[in-house]
């Protein structure tokens, strides 16, 4: 009775409710960041044979003098900005037209068949593009040559691989946008959208001053999700590229990758991984510090 007594605490009964997902957390997440940081601090690698060596902050110090890895780091910046904003942009327009679009025929078949290349993994997508992109047998080509536009060479040319990889994530990853979109715009009261049918205000004037205001919360928790996966990207391009030709797609993902299961260098790479993750979460932190302070100013303003 006293076990039973004690379980029914409220108190108790929570954290019993929770302690599953805890311990899922501890396990699969505190204690591998713990190693992760703990392995950072020293020369440790595979290939050699020897034990690790404690060498203190010298793997930070490696990565702050590597000119290569902050060529990665901008290539990996201009990546993040091309592609979440096509998405977002692409996203938004698409998004509009099909909410502005309710009684279209074929509007749920037309949604389904945009939302199918969220289903395939990067791996399944690189490959298939890969083969498009052949310039003897990809579908492409042929239609450049039957164009009359010649052959492209599109992941050997250092003019077109970054883009051809830039197509491959906008394709991928714009119904993303739309399905948030769709979420943020079916957050409007219909009240206020009726009101303003009323008083006639033009389409634009609708999306600036009913519209956005409602929406653009849930869009900017969108645009946070892409950056941050789009930050970590390194499957689809170590598919198509494998971040050539040179290392003109080589993204920082893919140079931590290959740090540390090709050269097995895990003392660098873990170093590199904690600087990612601290780059993430500051980036997280700020980002929703900014959204949640506009938000509480707009509720200030509409009390007031």
């Amino acid at each position: 009775m006293r076990v039973r007594r004690f379980i029914e605490r409220p108190r108790v009964f929570a954290l019993l409710l929770i302690a599953p997902a805890l311990i899922f957390f501890f396990v699969w997440n505190i204690i591998p960041v713990l190693t992760l940081i703990g392995v950072s601090f020293y020369n440790y690698s595979m290939v050699t044979g020897m034990p690790p060596r404690y060498i203190g902050l010298g793997n930070y110090e490696d990565i702050v003098y590597s000119f290569r890895l902050w060529e990665s780091f901008g290539r990996t910046l201009s990546w993040v900005v091309v592609t979440v904003g096509i998405e977002t942009v692409l996203g938004i327009a698409i998004g509009i037209l099909f909410w502005g679009s309710v009684r279209l025929p074929g509007r749920r078949l037309a949604l389904t068949l945009l939302f199918t290349p969220m289903l395939m993994t990067p791996l399944a997508a690189g490959i298939f593009f890969r083969l498009m992109y052949e310039p003897s047998i990809g579908i492409i080509n042929y239609v450049t040559r039957w164009a009359g536009l010649g052959t492209f060479s599109f992941l050997s040319d250092r003019s077109l691989a970054f883009a051809a990889v830039v197509f491959v994530d906008v394709w991928m990853w714009t119904p993303f946008m739309v399905l948030i979109t769709l979420a943020a715009l079916g957050s409007v009261p219909k009240a206020e959208l009726e009101a303003a049918e009323v008083d006639r205000l033009p389409w634009w004037r609708r999306l600036v001053t009913v519209v956005l205001p409602h929406a653009k919360f849930i869009l900017m928790i969108g645009i946070l999700l892409r950056t941050i996966e789009s930050f970590k990207t390194m499957d689809l391009v170590f598919n198509m590229t494998g971040g050539g030709p040179g290392t003109t797609t080589e993204l920082v993902a893919l140079t931590l990758w290959r740090r540390a299961f090709e050269a097995f260098n895990l003392g660098w790479s873990s170093a590199l991984a904690f600087i990612l993750l601290l780059m993430a979460i500051a980036f997280t932190s700020i980002f929703l510090f900014v959204l949640n302070l506009r938000r509480r100013q707009q509720e200030r303003e509409a009390s007031a």
